[in-house]
């Protein structure tokens, strides 16, 4: 049978629709998002996952998913809702790739997930305020009423506590997660809360009044899960590859430094004389702060932390060596830095921005943030030309001169004799700038999340909503 010319191009176009398409059924999942151009991922709003801040958007999982995205060449469409309900519906339903939200491995057994590498791991721990006494076990709690989030009221629920546990009052406000409980908890409103231990953790410095009294549940592995398609595991290999990488490289340790580093330094007496300060003291400089960190280029939470470092925001603070003022200038570096008197506000903040911007403009331009601040940091207390002599012993140890962290750990050597007779600069008491340094960084994380604590929680109705990112190229 003799085909008509119409019919023979209709039957071509045909076959090659057919041959696309069944190339289209070939394509992996990993290729399909290569060639959109586009990562469709589910996140929580909060403090730990993504939230936004004056500063822009903020949270663990979101850099981690920069990063991922930034490696698959593509845009970041973060679906962002209030609840793992949502999350996990969303996840379900293939409208999203990936699940990023601090997801326990052991979560939702009955769907079909498959999970990436561990990269945190989380208990379930029972929290008193300070001073109570603390119960051992959920037979002895101070009263029955135990507060947790909707979100952990869906994991006891699963593991069925309420029924092994009857005479607790498992109470839950919708309305508050876990780091609001632990706001009311160390205001002394609550008595006892049911939070993750990384919450805590992460908010020590802010609610210091906040003790953990035991842990609920043994240790959980948090990551990231993707509906699980036995033919198709191209996205979660390039997962694990990715983890992998950033373990690896030191990336992800950096992330998690940034994240949690500073609770690791929590000191209760300190943070609870700091906070109060926060209250009583801090109202009244924030202005000078502000204005002296816009003319220098600093964030002024960074100077403020150095000026409670300094002088715990007490303008008529001096030392027995002859510092003064709310950034303990000397004599002659405020000479220098055209500061007139040390006990005006307004000038040694000012004095100490200008120092502070002076010894960063001193580091070698290839060392990076946030190295370089903590380095020019240990040279405001300790000397440039000591801070130097660090960095040779951290060489001459096979360190990193460059890395804040191997440069701590060279500092205090500078106290040894065997150590400092072969330096330019001599004997330091490096141990101090070290410890100078810890604190600054510890009151400058609180500072930030106290700062930025109106925008940890998702406003009320605002359950869902999406945001779009450039890759970072």
């Amino acid at each position: 049978m003799r085909l008509h010319p119409g019919a023979r191009s209709g039957c071509c176009l045909m076959l090659l629709g057919c041959l696309l398409s069944a190339c289209s059924e070939q394509r992996s999942r990993l290729e399909q998002i290569r060639e959109e151009g586009q990562l469709r991922v589910v996140t929580r709003y909060g403090p730990l996952s993504y939230f936004h801040s004056p500063d822009g958007e903020k949270g663990l999982e979101y850099q981690l998913l920069k990063l991922f995205a930034a490696r698959l060449n593509v845009r970041l469409e973060l679906s962002i809702v209030g609840d793992t309900a949502a999350l996990v519906d969303l996840l379900a339903s293939g409208a999203v790739d990936i699940a990023a939200a601090s997801l326990p491995r052991d979560a939702y057994p009955d769907m079909q997930l498959e999970h990436g590498p561990a990269y945190r791991w989380v208990s379930k721990q029972v929290v008193h305020r300070r001073g109570a006494s603390a119960p051992g076990s959920l037979t002895g709690l101070t009263t029955p009423a135990l507060f947790l989030s909707a979100e952990l009221m869906d994991d006891v629920m699963r593991e069925q506590l309420p029924a092994r546990y009857p005479a607790v009052a498992w109470t839950v406000d919708p309305r508050k997660d876990s780091f609001q409980l632990l706001g009311q908890l160390h205001r002394g409103e609550i008595l006892q809360a049911l939070v993750r231990s990384d919450e805590l953790h992460y908010s020590r410095a802010l609610n210091p009044e906040a003790r953990a009294a035991f842990e609920l549940s043994p240790p959980q592995a948090l990551g990231w899960a993707t509906p699980r398609n036995a033919d198709d595991t191209s996205l979660i290999r390039e997962i694990r590859l990715f983890f992998r990488e950033i373990r690896e490289n030191g990336q992800l340790a950096r992330l998690l430094e940034q994240a949690y580093g500073s609770s690791a330094m929590f000191d209760y007496v300190d943070a609870r004389k700091f906070i109060d300060r926060c209250h009583r003291r801090l109202p009244g400089l924030k202005r000078l702060f502000r204005n002296a960190a816009q003319e220098f280029g600093l964030d002024w939470r960074l100077l403020a932390a150095v000026s409670y470092q300094e002088s715990h925001w007490d303008k008529n603070a001096r030392s027995p060596t002859g510092v003064r003022g709310l950034m303990m200038l000397t004599r002659v570096t405020a000479r220098q830095l055209g500061v007139n008197d040390r006990s005006d506000p307004a000038q040694s903040i000012q004095g100490g921005a200008k120092y502070l911007v002076e010894l960063k403009d001193r580091i070698p331009a290839r060392i990076t943030e946030p190295s370089r601040t903590w380095l020019a940091l240990a040279a405001y207390n300790v000397g440039f030309g000591h801070l130097e002599d660090a960095r040779v012993l951290a060489q001459k140890q096979g360190g990193e001169p460059d890395s804040w962290e191997d440069v701590r750990a060279s500092l205090p050597l500078l106290s040894q004799v065997k150590w400092y007779e072969n330096t330019r600069h001599g004997y330091a008491r490096g141990y101090e700038a070290v410890q100078f340094v810890d604190n600054i960084r510890r009151y400058y994380t609180t500072l930030i999340r106290l700062t930025e604590r109106e925008f940890e929680t998702a406003p009320p109705g605002q359950a869902m909503y999406r945001i779009i990112d450039s890759p970072v190229l």
